[in-house]
């Protein structure tokens, strides 16, 4: 192992954790989705909410459950390493690489893009906007997790000041008569809303890289699962129920409807304060993504999965910051791409989720055949690991994505073995 591939620093308390966490999951779907949601469920759309947030608890129990009992930067590919052998934790980490390399871009993009329609800026000056964006990321993450929670802390501070004010606002304008029918189109569309939603709670799984580097992983990420899951849930539900209650969702453009329902209150300001949040929290969300994709990456390196250049931590940070530099390089050949060819955002997202879903489906599966000493954990996996494979139905074609990655990663573990087992002696006994 090389000279500077020390151990992880820790140094993440629950509230920086709490932090990660929040900022990983509140995305822009947060402008987005309550309006959707209406939209397709009307006032029942409330209903969707929370389900879709009780669905969350055993997923997220899970989740803490894996990452205290071990703590590794890898994450979901550790478990699934740990549950189903060497091959799966393979597979598992090539399905990572479908996420954040493409997903942060895409996430820079809409937060960029809010800044862009506010100042009316070409599309040159949108990418320059999420250039900024994704390279204040790697560089706080290069730094060292202790500046990148305290960093993170600040944002989703931020965030939940902005949403609260937004939420305050609004409350004075919703009607009980907005609420009725409360099911215009049945219950059926409330399911459907569900399955939209999920992309709203999907980012749990980060603190699972983190977790090597957590004071008291055992205490601490519980307690930042729990608080978030709480916090998250809070602002959701009061932001759908505002979105409801004023109407706003009744409007031709979704992603103004919430600037329309602020504008009514605090006048001129409301683009400003829109445009602030859209930023704000696509920064949060990539911010954490950077952080723990690096460390996944960090971990299959380590062990033999990824080249093992990228096994070397900072001998003075103690980040990965090879795999945040190479990071930064495929971000700007992203970028670039989408500057000269132009980039299909709403295709991206869905490849993207696809693959979350599927990693979800490996994280549940995982646990359930770790935790077979944890009666509600597992419990709880198994409900998790039927919701996520139900909804991975509803993805179709763009299915065969993760499959492909998955592909990938078996003839790459496949290829590792079979060189190993070359490599071996002759005197071996049961070489073949």
């Amino acid at each position: 192992m090389e000279k500077d591939s020390v151990a992880l620093k820790k140094s993440i308390s629950w509230v920086q954790g709490t932090a990660l966490t929040v900022g990983a999951v509140l995305g822009s779907g947060v402008l987005v989705l309550p309006v959707l949601a209406a939209e397709l469920a009307g006032p029942a759309s409330m209903v969707s909410w929370i389900l879709m947030g009780l669905l969350t608890v055993p997923l997220v129990t899970v989740m803490g459950n894996l990452a205290g009992r071990w703590p590794e930067a890898g994450g979901i590919a550790a478990y699934a390493q740990r549950a189903f052998g060497r091959r799966a934790g393979t597979v598992t980490g090539w399905l990572f690489l479908g996420t954040v390399p493409i997903g942060a871009p895409v996430a820079a993009l809409i937060g960029a893009g809010y800044i862009g329609a506010y100042f009316s800026l070409t599309r040159g000056g949108v990418i320059l906007i999420a250039a900024l964006m994704l390279a204040l990321a790697v560089f706080f993450n290069y730094r060292g997790i202790t500046l990148s929670g305290r960093v993170q802390l600040l944002v989703v501070s931020v965030i939940a000041i902005i949403l609260l004010f937004i939420i305050a606002s609004a409350l004075p304008g919703v009607e009980k008569k907005a609420f009725i029918p409360f099911a215009p189109r049945g219950w059926a569309p409330v399911g459907v809303a569900m399955t939209v939603l999920f992309w709203a709670f999907v980012g749990w799984e980060m603190i699972g890289h983190l977790s090597e580097e957590f004071k008291n992983p055992g205490r601490d990420i519980q307690l930042s699962l729990g608080i978030s899951l709480i916090v998250i849930n809070l602002l959701y539900i009061l932001l759908a129920l505002v979105i409801v209650g004023t109407g706003a969702y009744l409007g031709e453009d979704r992603i103004a409807a919430l600037a329309h329902m602020v504008y009514s209150t605090w006048g001129k300001g409301a683009g400003a304060v829109v445009s602030a949040l859209g930023f704000i929290v696509c920064y949060g969300t990539i911010h954490t993504y950077v952080a723990g994709f690096s460390r996944l990456v960090y971990a299959q390196a380590r062990q033999g999965d990824f080249p093992s250049f990228f096994s070397g931590l900072h001998p003075v940070y103690r980040t990965p910051h090879r795999v945040l530099i190479a990071l930064g390089l495929v971000f700007s050949v992203v970028l670039l791409v989408g500057y000269y060819h132009g980039l299909n955002l709403t295709m991206l997202i869905q490849l993207t989720s696809a693959v979350f879903i599927v990693l979800y489906i490996i994280g549940m599966a995982s646990a359930v055949k770790l935790l077979k000493g944890a009666g509600f954990s597992r419990v709880c996996a198994a409900v998790s690991l039927a919701v996520c494979l139900i909804i991975f139905g509803f993805t179709g074609w763009l299915g065969f994505y993760p499959v492909l990655l998955g592909a990938a990663g078996w003839y790459a573990g496949h290829r590792r073995q079979a060189s190993f087992k070359g490599n071996l002696p002759e005197s071996v006994p049961g070489r073949r």
